[in-house]
């Protein structure tokens, strides 16, 4: 089992991050929420991970927070949520706000997630409101790794609007609605020249 990670930022590719540790690169998937915390390439980073084997894939999934990556491993036990559903609902929203979510047992919010159709969120607010009771709700505060930049981020020649676009798809929204959300994000806001802040503006404005 592979808890933790400590290496170089080699690769930024939302919602997958490579980290170079002493020479091997590892692929991490992570949460846009716990992305955008992620300090430059070349910067040092530490994540949580979940390590899942799977006949056809050997994944690993990279947490910030403690709190995300319990609540990941909550979501994968719940029926009819595997770890690409829990990926995206903890991109939609952080731990936080999916408790408040939950406890103020508002499916309707759950089901603007990729993915999340009624019958799923009302099992989410059912499922996860019991588990929730059997923990503390302290271990979601944030508790979080040191992976703050120390320079700035350098604009990137790439274009961004197609690599937001291919993020949201990972995530889990259809090719056209990932278009829409970036096109209606770029209108408001031309000047955006970074690939995390574009899918976190998207993101905000589904909801």
């Amino acid at each position: 089992m592979i808890g933790r990670l400590r290496g170089v930022v080699a690769l930024k590719q939302p919602p997958l991050v490579l980290l170079d540790v002493s020479g091997v690169g590892y692929e991490v998937l992570m949460p846009m929420t716990c992305f955008y915390d992620l300090p430059d390439i070349g910067q040092i980073a530490q994540v949580l991970t979940h390590f899942i084997v799977r006949e056809d894939a050997q994944l690993l999934y990279g947490f910030n927070h403690e709190s995300e990556r319990a609540l990941f491993r909550e979501l994968i036990k719940v029926n009819g949520v595997g770890p690409k559903l829990a990926l995206a609902i903890l991109s939609g929203m952080s731990a936080e706000t999916f408790i408040q979510t939950v406890e103020n047992q508002d499916a309707k919010s759950l089901t603007r997630l990729p993915g999340v159709g009624t019958k799923t969120a009302e099992r989410l607010v059912v499922e996860m409101k019991d588990k929730f009771k059997g923990m503390q709700i302290d271990a979601f505060s944030h508790n979080t790794l040191s992976n703050v930049s120390m320079t700035p981020s350098t604009p990137s020649k790439v274009d961004v609007t197609a690599e937001a676009v291919s993020a949201l798809i990972a995530l889990g929204y259809k090719p056209a609605e990932a278009s829409k959300m970036i096109s209606k994000v770029m209108k408001g806001s031309s000047e955006i020249e970074e690939v995390e802040v574009l899918i976190r503006e998207a993101l905000r404005a589904s909801f």
